[in-house]
């Protein structure tokens, strides 16, 4: 018997079709399915998301740690004169990055007219091109406009003064310790400099170093008293730190990243206008400088040979002879006190590969891992 109605005009049953339920039905499969996939996209971006902070840090995607600039300014004295030529000629060797060389000669003199004028940085290797600015107080292509916290915060914070963190090769990590009244010297001295108009690039840091450099920034927000220089060690130690002596003798990996257990034991090759040269080893292991007394070392800072034995120009020491004996000789006496480590580097052999370091240098195969 016939329970459903009849359609008057076609006599037709108007049961419900068999074929909503399955579209019903299909539609609510492919809502589930929205849901699935939905859900899986944000968890495939969260975990992105958390994976790219762990590789790049927290600061890529937040930019780098700044403080809020002050209107500070620092007194023209004098002293701070006398005192930021001595750190910018000398212990900090500011005019190594920050002027154009002549690197074809032994104390890679600076271009005439272009002290503090900035310069494209010559180490091949480096992630990208990286630029000196310019310092000198030219208001168009230098520091003219640059404010007195402006350059404090670049060179202890990393921080340029355009608000852009800076590539480590400056070290101002380093310089956090600083002592304020050195940086206000420094600032000062660098506002007497001669205005060079030196129009130059800006810095281009490749993929991933560019955003991974912006965890390297950190404000100081308190003041920075000077440093314990009570005795010659400390007082050497604390200018091995800000001269970075251990940045260049220790070797790195092929990412750069200093190996643990070769700290002052040389090694790193450095490479640019002035050739291919591997740092030397400054322990006092005999593989390192146990021969040198405190004359050794005065004289090979001021001439840059040892005896009849030339210093590439990479290493400074045209800077570092500005240096004061007392200076010189706490640089010593801080080197003596260093864990020997054997380490063979001779730059006056053919580079071979080195287990230590992975790095070709000179006595590299002499060398071997304990």
């Amino acid at each position: 018997m016939l329970t459903a109605p009849l359609d008057a005009e076609n006599y037709t049953l108007t049961t419900p079709r068999a074929d909503h339920y399955l579209t019903s039905a299909r539609f609510s499969t492919m809502k589930l399915w929205l849901k699935i996939v939905l859900i899986v996209l944000v968890l495939i971006i969260a975990f992105a998301g958390v994976g790219a902070v762990k590789l790049f840090g927290p600061r890529a995607f937040l930019g780098p740690k700044a403080r809020p600039l002050t209107n500070r300014t620092f007194d023209r004295t004098p002293a701070r004169l006398q005192r930021g030529s001595y750190l910018v000629n000398g212990e900090l060797a500011c005019m190594y990055c920050h002027s154009p060389h002549d690197w074809t000669k032994h104390d890679a003199p600076i271009r005439a007219g272009l002290v503090g004028a900035g310069d494209l940085f010559p180490e091949i290797g480096l992630p990208g091109r990286v630029v000196a600015p310019n310092l000198t107080p030219d208001s168009q292509t230098g520091a003219g406009t640059w404010t007195d916290d402006m350059l404090a915060r670049s060179i202890r914070e990393g921080i340029g003064h355009d608000g852009r963190g800076l590539f480590g090769i400056m070290p101002y990590n380093q310089y956090r310790e600083l002592s304020d009244e050195d940086v206000a010297s420094i600032v000062v001295y660098l506002r007497s400099l001669t205005p060079v108009r030196n129009p130059l690039p800006q810095t281009q840091i490749i993929f991933p170093v560019k955003y991974i450099m912006l965890n390297w920034p950190a404000p100081v927000t308190s003041a920075v008293p000077p440093p314990d220089l009570s005795t010659q060690v400390k007082r050497g130690g604390y200018l091995a730190t800000l001269i970075g002596c251990k940045e260049c003798h220790t070797g790195v990996d092929a990412h750069h990243n200093p190996i643990p257990g070769l700290e002052f034991a040389g090694g790193q090759v450095l490479e640019g206008p002035w050739g291919k040269v591997a740092s030397p080893n400054l322990t006092p292991d005999a593989s390192g400088i146990p021969y040198y007394d405190e004359s050794l070392f005065i004289q090979t800072m001021r001439t840059g040979y040892v005896g009849a034995r030339e210093i590439n120009q990479v290493m400074p020491w045209w800077a570092f002879r500005n240096l004061t004996d007392e200076d010189l000789t706490s640089i010593f006496a801080y080197l003596k006190t260093l864990k020997p480590i054997t380490h063979r580097v001779d730059n006056s052999v053919p580079p071979t590969l080195c287990p230590l370091d992975g790095a070709m240098h000179g006595s590299g195969d002499q060398n071997r891992k304990q």
